[in-house]
């Protein structure tokens, strides 16, 4: 008989979640969000062909917890599965720091392990451990598993982790640990279906959306990334930074007295495409202005998204493939080129008609890298995880 997973990706202002039942496969099932959280809360759940199945929105929802957003949904999920039993609720976690490098059953001694990594991921992985818990109090029987990010990254060879900092700090857990990984797990995975002599070769994935990131794979496994202690490092990104001198946040300290809840907030929430700008986070809002502003930062992402792509061909020793994924890597043939432009000289050349139809290949066929645009899936590659840890369980 059929099981189901449901999945959950907490953030700060969202809950997005998804709903698989496995027999001998997979099968996604029902997806939603709830968004505007500590505002007006609103959540949807819309089927496999994106059909609406429920709609729900909380006028005065600006105290309600993890508890009471999850209570419906939770109770539409057993509704909506019938006879069909709940097995697990998986988590993307997006700290496990060097405790956790596989996927994991959740209980109090790991929720306590994992708070203490709140201040390596502060917008994400307070958050991410209130969803837990808010599913341990809600389903106290059910099997809770934690997903992690970093996980991923644990393949980096040492040279790829190491800051030049006394060598203490890195006792204490200061050290690059690359982020954004279940969906580069996913991506190596889909390329050994559509690509296998590129899977096995030297890639370069691009992760790019609100939060962006880039990272080197030699036969699947993650050699290096743009994103190093913390989710801020790398690319500039919707809110943040990317890459800074860490010489501008001792400025802002000493010159303009300000603390660290204060720089936490300019190069979490008010810097990247926003910070740039001034207009937007959404890159599509900032190609469609006429604004020169906008131009800076568009301009601004596409260089450094192709500087640190450049950057991570030196642990690869070469390129074979270069993918492209997450919300603007999919679907914006514009970005893309801009990108691949600035690379012209790995032999990378760009077929502006496939491009522009977000084909899987939109390199040209003399094009010494193969180019490709491939969807990710995070809420899949966290069920897949819940079904092989659930399964190596029943063995134990």
């Amino acid at each position: 008989m059929p099981e189901a997973i449901l999945t959950l990706n907490a953030g700060s202002s969202s809950i997005k979640f998804a709903l698989f039942t496995f027999n001998h496969a997979l099968s996604n099932i029902a997806r939603g969000e709830i968004e505007g959280i500590g505002e007006t809360p609103h959540f949807a759940i819309h089927g496999p062909h994106s059909e609406l199945l429920l709609e729900k929105t909380w006028p005065h929802g600006e105290t309600l917890s993890h508890e009471d957003l999850l209570s419906p949904v939770l109770e539409w999920v057993d509704h909506h599965l019938g006879d069909i039993k709940l097995a697990a609720c998986g988590h993307r976690i997006v700290h496990g720091g060097d405790i956790f490098t596989a996927p994991t059953l959740l209980d109090d001694d790991a929720l306590a392990r994992l708070s203490t990594l709140d201040p390596l991921a502060p917008l994400h992985e307070p958050h991410n451990l209130a969803a837990v818990k808010a599913a341990m109090v809600l389903r106290p029987g059910l099997a809770q598993i934690g997903c992690f990010d970093t996980s991923f990254h644990k393949s980096m060879p040492a040279v790829a982790t190491r800051f030049a900092l006394p060598r203490n700090l890195r006792d204490q857990g200061v050290r690059r640990y690359g982020f954004h990984g279940l969906s580069y797990e996913y991506i190596a995975a889909q390329l050994r279906l559509a690509a296998p002599d590129i899977a096995s070769g030297r890639v370069i994935a691009a992760h790019l959306g609100n939060g962006a990131s880039a990272c080197a794979l030699r036969n699947g496994q993650s050699m290096d990334s743009s994103m190093g202690f913390t989710a801020l490092d790398g690319l500039i990104m919707g809110t943040r930074t990317g890459a800074l001198d860490p010489g501008v946040l001792l400025y802002l300290m000493q010159a303009h007295g300000m603390n660290a809840d204060e720089i936490t907030n300019i190069v979490y929430k008010k810097s990247g495409l926003l910070g740039i700008s001034g207009i937007s986070p959404d890159m599509r809002v900032l190609l469609a202005s006429n604004a020169p502003e906008a131009a800076e930062a568009v301009e601004s992402f596409t260089y450094a998204a192709a500087q640190h792509i450049a950057a991570l061909v030196v642990p690869l020793g070469g390129l074979d493939g270069l993918v492209f994924t997450a919300g603007i890597g999919e679907h914006s043939p514009e970005i893309r080129a801009a990108i691949c432009a600035r690379l012209q000289w790995l032999g990378i050349a760009i077929d502006p008609l496939a491009n522009a139809k977000n084909a899987l290949v939109i390199s040209k066929a003399t094009s010494a890298v193969e180019i490709m645009v491939i969807p990710t899936n995070e809420e899949a590659m966290i069920a897949r995880h819940c079904v092989t840890l659930l399964a190596q369980h029943a063995i134990d």
